[in-house]
């Protein structure tokens, strides 16, 4: 009689319902996978038999029989090692070695040679699949349980061998269910912003960033502070709210990269070298996976020396920069994956990086400075909200008092605050997410803060694009200050933000 048992294939960062059948006939003995699995699937069966043997059972070679397991549907590829537990489990059942009976259950895990689980990435989503199609419970390796329980609804069962999987299936030594994970999101204690001294302006375009997930650019000779000034904002942001959490962890989970609870997650910083293919920033390859711009997802992408950047992979920013999203298309289908991210880079004006610098010489030619800054497209430049020009500091103005960190990180997540209460009717989170459709209830500005928007972008010829920005930054800067609608001075404000000295002009 042929046995089944629930599994799940994961593509992209998304599981799909996988059954795992499996019969068999007399004969000459043969164990088989069909179903689309890749190089991992196959040499699965050498570890499920060794994993078997380990656990005291009756390896399938000692049989003297035909046994074939199917993957279905078999239209989808699998991938991965994540289908030897439910293989197992099916092959005892169906050689008469465990009675399985109790709730419906989806099984999931990789399988060491001595029948000890190892951790296999995408449990979390796994287990959001299993709450969708209403079953009971899910069975994952111990150190996978953690990041599994957060999601409520569903029994989390988190096993160490086969054997215990085997017992707890069979009524015979039952595992308690994992609790929910509770724990308070981690409060940011990086204090690096501190001890920034001088750069008021940088320091200050920072701040209204992280309240409202700005992107940001900062051009500025070598030396001035760009790259520390950036990797100090992971200090300002406030923790991720549990909704924020939930999609992190499930893009790290697909990833590999989520090792303990949810809860213990901060808000992502991704740094990739400026040798990056398109793929490793973007996603895809031959199998899917999630690139930087979704591992960054409610958190930072931090791009250092902009311009060094292949030109291919900047103009691949502009779809996640407009969308929040990034669309993948194979001769396979098409995927879609989250990357709501904030964009900091930061360059040097010329190649030699000096130019507009009053202390220093540029050796670089004018077609040389202009060619350099042209490798930043107009379109892609359209879409940074905030543009800073960061100078060298003098040794009096860099001994001047640093910023009050405590009180910059109390009015973002206020600001934070605001925006969840206000946006939140419509889908969206901060302020940088705001679209055209809405814009204009969600950022009401007073008649004199309309008349100063409109005529800079009729006099500097501004985008449409730029005017939304600069609204949206304008309600940003109001939300840090507790208004309720947008004044003058935070359009004043936001103008200067968004066009300091035209970067790349």
């Amino acid at each position: 009689m042929a046995h089944q048992f629930l599994s799940a294939a994961l593509g992209g960062i998304d599981a799909q319902l996988v059954r795992v059948q499996i019969d068999s006939n007399p004969g000459i003995h043969a164990f088989s996978i069909v179903g689309l699995g890749d190089k991992a699937v196959q040499e699965s069966i050498d570890r499920i038999e060794a994993a078997i043997k380990n656990s005291g059972f009756s390896a399938p070679r000692s049989k003297n029989k035909r046994f074939v397991v199917n993957l279905a549907p078999a239209d989808i590829k699998k991938e991965g090692p994540g289908y030897d537990l439910p293989i197992a489990v099916a092959y005892l059942a169906e050689s008469r070695q465990a009675v399985i009976a109790g709730p419906k259950t989806l099984l999931i895990g990789e399988l060491g040679l001595d029948g000890h689980l190892a951790h296999t990435n995408g449990i979390l989503a796994a287990t959001m699949l299993a709450k969708e199609l209403g079953i009971e419970q899910i069975i994952v390796p111990s150190c996978n349980a953690a990041e599994a329980s957060v999601v409520s609804g569903v029994g989390v069962i988190g096993a160490d061998t086969l054997s215990q999987v085997v017992s707890h299936l069979c009524h015979q030594v039952p595992i308690p269910v994992t609790p929910g994970d509770t724990a308070v999101a981690p409060v940011p204690n990086d204090d690096s912003f501190l001890h920034i001294k001088g750069q008021q302006t940088a320091k200050r375009a920072l701040i209204v960033a992280a309240a409202g997930a700005h992107n940001v650019l900062m051009s500025g000779s070598p030396g001035s502070g760009k790259t520390l000034l950036a990797r100090s904002l992971a200090g300002l942001l406030p923790p991720l709210t549990s909704q924020e959490a939930l999609e992190v962890a499930k893009i790290q989970s697909a990833a590999g990269l989520l090792r303990g609870p949810v809860s213990a997650i901060t808000r992502p910083f991704s740094s990739p070298h400026h040798t990056a293919s398109s793929a490793s920033i973007v996603g895809g390859g031959t199998v899917v996976r999630p690139g930087q711009v979704s591992l960054a997802h409610r958190g930072v992408l931090f791009l250092d020396e902009l311009p060094e950047f292949a030109r291919n992979v900047l103009e691949a920013l502009r779809q996640p920069l407009e969308d929040g999203v990034v669309s993948i298309s194979r001769a396979s289908g098409s995927m879609t994956l989250p990357a709501k991210f904030m964009l900091v880079a930061a360059m040097n004006p010329c190649p030699c990086g000096n130019l507009g610098d009053a202390s220093a010489e540029c050796t670089c030619s004018p077609i040389t400075a202009l060619k350099y800054a042209k490798r930043i497209s107009g379109p892609l430049l359209d879409r940074v909200d905030i543009r800073v020009q960061v100078s060298r500091e003098r040794i009096d103005d860099a001994a001047s008092s640093p910023t009050d960190i405590i009180a910059a990180r109390k009015a973002i997540v206020r600001a934070r605050e605001a925006q969840q209460e206000r946006l939140s009717p419509f889908g969206l989170v901060t302020n940088s997410e705001i679209r055209h459709t809405n814009i204009d209830s969600l950022c009401v500005l007073t008649a004199d803060a309309e008349n100063l928007l409109k005529m800079a972008v009729n006099r500097n010829n501004l985008s449409l694009r730029a005017y939304h920005k600069i609204k949206k930054i304008g309600r940003t800067i109001a939300d840090l200050e507790g208004a309720q609608i947008i004044e003058s001075h935070h359009i004043a404000e936001a103008m200067a933000l968004r066009m300091s000295e035209r970067i790349t002009s």
